[in-house]
Order: C-alpha cells, then sequence, then structure tokens
C-alpha cells in the first residue's frame, strides 16, 4: 500500500502555506479569481490539463493515468463566507467582513496536495482522476453551475468523490457513512401581508404580526406531527421582521428560514405542509401569505458499497483512528447535484482539538481548526482514489 500519510505529512507546509494563503485572502462565492487563478497556475505547472472559467470562477484538471478509464472525480469547495472574523491568528482575513468560516481554506489547500501526490503515482493509476474546485458551494448554486457547464462530461466520471473537515469531531476521527450523510436543504421566505394602523386601535387594522407569531407556532406541528418519527426533518424559522414604531402595527410582517431534510418524500410532504399551513393560518387571521420556496440542493447519498470501501481505506491509514459509519448532520453541500448523477462517496475528517481552543463551530466568527488535519484529509482523499483506480 502507498503510505499517502507519510507523503502528505512530507508536504505539509506546502499545504499548510497554501491554507493560510487563502485564509488570509477569502473570496465570496463567484467571486474566487485569486484562489482560482493559483489552483490553476499549481495544477498547470504540475502538468495538469487545466480548464478555468467553469461554473464561472471554477477549475477543473484532468490527471491520465495507466488508461483513460474509469474516471473519478474528486471534488473541493473554494468559498468563503460573510461573516467577521474574530480568531485572532496571525493569518486572519484581511478582508472586512468575510472570513473562511467552514474549511473551505483546508479544502482547496488539500486537493493541490492531493494532485502532488497523485501526479507523482500517476504511472501507478489504472485510470483518469478529474480534479474539480468548485466554487460558491454556500448556497449560491456553485454546483449547478459547474454542471450546466459540463463537469461531469468529456471526460465522464464513473465515481466521484468529496471531503469535508469536520468540527464537531476531533482530529483522529474519521466519518465515512453509508447512505444519505447530508441533508436536502431548502429556505423560504414569506411575507404576511395585513393591514396597518394604530397600535392602541388594533380592531380597525389586520394585524400581521400576530399571524405571523401563529405561523411560526403551526409550522412547529409539521415535524411533531406530520412527520413519521423514525425519520428526520427540521423546519427552522430564523428571522421575523416587521414595523419599526412601537405605536405602529405594520402593513406586512416577513418570515425567513431553512428547511431540511433526508427523505425525498419527507421533502415533498414536508414542502406541501409548510404552504398549506402558512398561507392557511395567514387567512383564517383575515391575512395573505406570500411564500417563495427556493431549493438550495437535494440530500447528500453516499453509494453504499463506496462508502464500505472508503471505510476499508480509512481503517489502512489511519489504524489507530475511529472510523465512524452513523455520521449524519443536518448541514446540506451542493456536492449532491453531481452525485445525483455520478454515484459518489463523501467523507468526514476530524479537525478540532479542543485542548487549542480551536474547536469553534462551522460558520462561527471564532472558527478555525488543527491543521494536523490536512495531511490526513489528503491522505485520505489520495489513498480512496488509488482505491477505485486499482
Amino acid at each position: 500500500m502507498i503510505d499517502f500519510l507519510g507523503e502528505a505529512q512530507e508536504l505539509f507546509e506546502y499545504t499548510r502555506d497554501f491554507r493560510r494563503d487563502f485564509h488570509r485572502h477569502p473570496e465570496l462565492g463567484f467571486q474566487e479569481v485569486r484562489t482560482a487563478g493559483i489552483v490553476a497556475r499549481e495544477l498547470t505547472d504540475l502538468g495538469l490539463e487545466v480548464s478555468t472559467g467553469v461554473g464561472k470562477t471554477g477549475v477543473v484538471a484532468t490527471l491520465e493515468g495507466g488508461s483513460q478509464e474509469p474516471v473519478v472525480l474528486v471534488r473541493f469547495d473554494m468559498d468563503a463566507l460573510p461573516i467577521q472574523e474574530e480568531t485572532g491568528a496571525e493569518y486572519a482575513s484581511q478582508t472586512p467582513g468575510i472570513m473562511h468560516a467552514c474549511g473551505h481554506d483546508g479544502h482547496t489547500a488539500a486537493g493541490l496536495a492531493v494532485a502532488r501526490m497523485l501526479e507523482a503515482r500517476k504511472g501507478e493509476l489504472g485510470g483518469m482522476v478529474k480534479f474539480v474546485f468548485q466554487p460558491a458551494e454556500e448556497g449560491l448554486g456553485g454546483a449547478e453551475a459547474m454542471v450546466a457547464d459540463g463537469v461531469l462530461e468529456n471526460p465522464r466520471p464513473d465515481l466521484s468523490l468529496s471531503l469535508h473537515l469536520w468540527n464537531d469531531k476531533p482530529v483522529g476521527w474519521i466519518g465515512v457513512t453509508p447512505g444519505p450523510a447530508m441533508s436536502a436543504s431548502d429556505r423560504f421566505t414569506v411575507k404576511i401581508v395585513g393591514r396597518g394602523g394604530h397600535g392602541a386601535s388594533p380592531y380597525l387594522a389586520i394585524d400581521p404580526v400576530v399571524a405571523g407569531a401563529q405561523v411560526i407556532s403551526a409550522l412547529q406541528n409539521i415535524v411533531a406531527r406530520n412527520v413519521d418519527p423514525l425519520e428526520s426533518a427540521v423546519v427552522t424559522v430564523t428571522s421575523m421582521t416587521g414595523g419599526e414604531a412601537f405605536n405602529v402595527i405594520p402593513e406586512t410582517v416577513e418570515l425567513k428560514g431553512t428547511i431540511r431534510s433526508f427523505n425525498p418524500q419527507v421533502r415533498k410532504l414536508v414542502l406541501e405542509r409548510f404552504e398549506q399551513i402558512t398561507t392557511g393560518v395567514a387567512e383564517a387571521l383575515s391575512c395573505r401569505a406570500e411564500v417563495e420556496l427556493k431549493r438550495v440542493t437535494p440530500a447528500v447519498v453516499n453509494d453504499p458499497e463506496m462508502a464500505k470501501r472508503v471505510q476499508e481505506v480509512a481503517g489502512r491509514v489511519f489504524p489507530d483512528s475511529v472510523i465512524d459509519n452513523k455520521e449524519r448532520t443536518m448541514g446540506s453541500e451542493d456536492m449532491a447535484y453531481m452525485m445525483e448523477d455520478i454515484p459518489g462517496c463523501y467523507f468526514f475528517v476530524g479537525s478540532a482539538n479542543h485542548e487549542s481552543g480551536l474547536d469553534a463551530a462551522h460558520h462561527h466568527p471564532k472558527f478555525d481548526f488543527d491543521e494536523s488535519a490536512l495531511p490526513r484529509a489528503a491522505a485520505l482523499m489520495a489513498s480512496a482514489v488509488v482505491e477505485f483506480l486499482g
């Protein structure tokens, strides 16, 4: 077995330095011009065939081994988040209001290390590797944009792999789950329209604030009373806005939030009940509800046989690590769009270090991770590729 862990550790400074560079210079979805430029340069220098501007700012590169098939797609995301960093790290973001708060800087850097290791072993690969560095994963449709630009063609992948550094778990932990691993995601905006008036005379108005409160309360019954308790779903209202003055009943109230599920039938049920309850409750209180539902991404569902093989690879690469086959999260990932069409495996690599204080949650202003997870992520991905290419 190739010692990719040893090779990845030898590349640690290379990987860490790129991770910190990306962290200092974060870019939002579809704005990853600098990041994509560095990725394209590094892959070109390796001698790979590189395409840029795929899905606006994505980068695709192919590495041909001993034959042209099978083709394994490996995907890494590049975008940052609109969050003001509070880590105090010496490599903290230099761009106000934007930071890498989810680990995508580490994914991109690890992807470059994987490319270097596999290029050096291309003569031992029984197929092709298609490297995909994706923009705009954070709910902006980056995967859809790349698919629309033909990322799943010429050559068409037979299998797909992706990973996520995971601050919910410590360094040393690996998660590879057969079947559903990350939830489908939908977002909603509801505008409840009433009739404004004076706060002292509510009987002369039609109060959308009261209607909004009743809608929020009624929506909790979807999961509690409509979804099979052996299934999973989340309906969360995260924002309610309307009115500014203490003595004025506003004309409208706006609700925003998210819906999560794993099972497509549950997803369909929840979305139907959401619209029925929202419009029905508003109407019962003499208001009108204007409902906008946006389907963000389907669930990430791992091919069971691929997941089993990745688990076996992880056990060989990390014989002393915990290999968890039950990790599931209501977090979502648009890698699901590629995996809907191409069988795949999406796995997690523990990255938290509680003793060092590197354990803030994903999307938190103080998010940072233990960089010793970088060679672990790169080694597991490279080893998984070789597993499927023989």
